[in-house]
């Protein structure tokens, strides 16, 4: 049964190896090249790249591995012709899972070493910023392309497809389905799930006017919070403005905005120009004199490893979870 399954799945597979090769190449010709940089603009279109294909490598394991391995026989029938054979419907389903869900793994834990190679020596300047001028590897976009947790994806979106087959039994209904569940767990996870893996750090930050790094508002001006120096490569969940009492403030008091020029405003009411230096100093030295104080809860840089094998366990365990609804629902099949 291994044998047969691998031949119906070969030629989707050996696609997207074939594929994968390609790619490698790319970035083994160009990797090299980072090494000792500081500026990578001229890489940005490839670094974007090498992202979206982390993220479209689940999809397609999904669409186009996962659902057509069930819902082809279902369609076509000749799963009744294999389950009246010495095939059992559970050494079928069994085989289908076990192949699919290897080559997954390998195929994206091939692309993601490459790619978290490639991209090593843009994280490390990334990962040694204090502002918001580069993504460090803790982000949410770029966590889910590097490390190991890529290879939980393929898996979990594997036997997504699988499962979306088994209930659906259409292949296009179930290819949309997959599509739409893999987009939604994606979105989910980095905000609602990854942040609790460990529990956060806090950091306190003093305001003075030497701290504090610039001030964000709304579109009508109001200024809502203080931007203040982040720890290096972290994962930053809230930038806080905090009272004494350790009361989020939300927009800033009011002496802060009569103190300090709304954006493209000057003292005198003049457009387009900036808050003088002084002032914005003094404002800043007067809010924390009044007790006022920055709270940055955030997932540490050294994190990095750790929450990639948690995130890896979290969609090994959904992946099985899903496996076994899949035998569940096997009986119903005719």
């Amino acid at each position: 049964m291994t044998w047969l399954t691998w031949r119906q799945f070969r030629v989707p597979a050996l696609s997207v190896f074939v594929g994968l090769a390609a790619i490698g190449v790319v970035l083994a010709v160009t990797g090299p090249e980072l090494v000792g940089q500081t500026d990578f603009s001229d890489q940005d279109f490839l670094y974007g790249g090498t992202a979206l294909l982390m993220y479209l490598l689940p999809a397609v394991i999904g669409v186009f591995w996962g659902v057509p391995m069930i819902t082809r026989e279902l369609e076509g029938g000749t799963h009744s012709l294999i389950w009246n054979q010495t095939v059992t419907r559970r050494h079928w389903l069994a085989a289908k899972v076990a192949v699919g869900v290897l080559a997954a793994m390998v195929a994206a834990g091939l692309l993601s070493l490459a790619v978290t190679w490639w991209a090593s020596p843009i994280d490390a300047v990334a990962n040694q910023q204090t502002d918001r001028g580069m993504l460090n590897w803790m982000s949410p976009v770029v966590f889910a392309a590097r490390g190991v947790a890529p290879i939980g994806y393929a898996a979990f979106s594997f036997v997504l497809g699988v499962a979306c087959g088994i209930l659906l039994r259409r292949t296009v209904l179930a290819m949309a389905v997959t599509l739409v569940a893999l987009l939604a767990v994606m979105l989910a996870v980095p905000f609602l799930v990854r942040p609790y893996f460990l529990p956060a750090l806090e950091e306190t930050v003093a305001i003075t006017g030497d701290t504090v790094m610039g001030i964000h508002g709304d579109n009508s001006g109001v200024l809502e919070g203080l931007i203040v120096a982040e720890p290096a490569g972290a994962w930053v969940l809230a930038d806080e403005t905090v009272d004494s009492a350790g009361n989020v403030v939300s927009p800033l008091p009011d002496f802060v905005q009569d103190c300090v020029p709304r954006p493209g405003e000057n003292p005198k009411g003049g457009p387009g120009v900036a808050p003088p230096p002084g002032g914005m100093q003094a404002c800043m030295a007067q809010l924390g004199e009044r007790g006022y104080h920055q709270r940055i809860t955030y997932q540490p840089g050294y994190r990095f490893w750790a929450l990639q094998w948690i995130e890896l366990a979290f969609f090994l365990a959904l992946s099985a979870l899903l496996t076994w609804l899949c035998f569940r629902r096997l009986r119903h099949l005719s």
